[in-house]
């Protein structure tokens, strides 16, 4: 069995949630533990272990002692014993595997504490559960306005119900002390429901509600983190980042928990190394660090009397360097240790295959001339209309090529005019013509 969104009805494949691979309900695989034993059977004559892990909305888990030898495994639904009544989980952990988690998390197997399972739940306890479940946003809406309401500096952050729905858990967030004793009374008149008040922490609050981190990913401690390790700003110190509180703060405002994750590592590397504060004395002057390199064991030194100048030392020749010194010995200078670095080729990519520079961009664009504009006819410019052009009548005019060539010829051979004749003067003759009589 799983969650009601996942679980069968007619016998069939499961529904799904459609959420692709996300629950939409309550994280199927939040924190869960892969089980290696699994494929292992137990010795003759051994009984398997009669404690179960078995998780309640967002990552809550508990141990549970199964009395009654039910055929659990990961995944089943059961109602567990709670007070008053009883809870729905789901249990995600069986086997000699629990028996680890609960001597990693300081728990006794045989402790009379432990709580047990009543039985795998039926179809009423899992409706009641839905349903329950179904009231916890619309709950936690209303319950924020009445907190807002008595100005209480607090943040209900998750609500969560019990199995059965006759006590509701407000899980809070606040800096300081909460009188919230008038916030009780209005929270059991408005909904009429047993009422707790639960303070977690900062990051027990994003472990609860989960986010993605500024890696990209899931935050680790709603996924697979479960202890929340103390991390200090010397962790940053160590690993030489910069202690801007915006880059080292998570989701939660506090410093992030995978900056232990490679602290080690950094601490094996930073044995070898002498202190940073250390001074190297020479007849020049004295020395101090300006910066390491960790991994390629480099440091970088300079003058006192001179700091815009650095002089690059490996961590064996510094140490040559202070061992002299504590037998009172002055070094001549620093120039006599200095490591030749030589600079890398740089790469410069060719067109050799054909490909575009990649600068392309960066070469600023050419601008474009000017064109000129065409001077647009005005009303006062008077339009001339060319002619038509003279349809050709007779179709047959390629019919004969020679005749166009004769043509040519009878007019090169006709008499023509001369250049100076002048032709006769229209305009003349109209002056001279009488004004009453018409033109022909």
């Amino acid at each position: 069995m799983a969650c009601t969104s996942c679980s069968t009805s007619d016998g069939s494949a499961p529904k799904g949630c459609q959420n692709k691979g996300t629950c939409g309900t309550d994280s199927c695989n939040k924190l869960t533990v892969f089980d290696w034993l699994s494929n292992m059977s137990l010795p003759n004559g051994e009984a398997p272990f009669d404690c179960v892990e078995v998780r309640f909305k967002n990552g809550r888990k508990e141990f549970y002692r199964n009395p009654e030898k039910l055929s659990l495994s990961m995944g089943d639904i059961v109602a567990t014993e709670s007070s008053p009544g009883h809870d729905v989980g789901i249990v995600t952990l069986t086997g000699e595997l629990v028996k680890i988690q609960m001597k990693k998390k300081s728990v006794n197997p045989a402790s009379n504490e432990i709580l047990k399972i009543y039985r795998k739940a039926t179809q009423k306890d899992i409706d009641i559960w839905s349903e329950a479940r179904a009231k916890e946003e619309p709950m936690k809406v209303r319950a924020r306005e009445i907190a807002i309401a008595l100005k209480l500096e607090m943040k209900i952050s998750d609500i969560e119900f019990q199995g059965d729905g006759p006590k509701a858990t407000f899980y809070y967030t606040a800096n300081d002390r909460v009188d919230f004793r008038q916030l009780i009374k209005d929270f059991a008149r408005e909904f009429n429901t047993r009422i707790e008040m639960k303070q977690v922490g900062f990051r027990q609050e994003a472990a609860r509600l989960g986010g993605i981190g500024s890696c990209g990913r899931e935050l680790c401690c709603s996924t697979w983190l479960t202890d929340f390790r103390s991390v200090n700003t010397s962790a940053a110190r160590y690993q030489q980042l910069s202690l801007n509180p915006q880059k080292l703060a998570g989701q939660c405002g506090k410093l992030k928990c995978c900056l232990n994750y490679e602290l080690d590592t950094y601490m094996d590397a930073l044995q070898h190394f002498p202190d940073f504060d250390t001074k190297l004395i020479t007849e020049k002057g004295d020395a101090v660090c300006q910066k390491q390199d960790i991994f390629k064991g480099l440091m970088w030194f300079a003058y006192t009397n001179n700091f815009a100048n650095w002089h690059v030392l490996k961590v064996e020749q510094v140490n040559e360097i202070i061992a002299e010194n504590k037998q009172k010995r002055k070094v001549s200078s620093l120039e006599d240790y200095v490591l030749e670095v030589t600079q890398e080729p740089e790469k410069d990519f060719n067109n050799a295959v054909g490909q575009e520079s990649l600068t392309r961009f960066d070469q600023p664009k050419k601008k474009k001339r000017p064109k000129k504009r065409k001077q647009a006819a005005t009303a006062d410019t008077p339009v001339v209309e060319k002619p038509a052009a003279k349809e050709n009548k007779n179709p047959n005019t390629n019919a004969n090529p020679n005749k166009n060539n004769n043509n040519r010829n009878h007019n090169k051979n006709r008499p023509q005019k001369p250049a100076n004749e002048k032709k006769p003067d229209n305009n003349n003759n109209n002056n001279n013509r009488p004004k009453n009589e018409p033109k022909k």
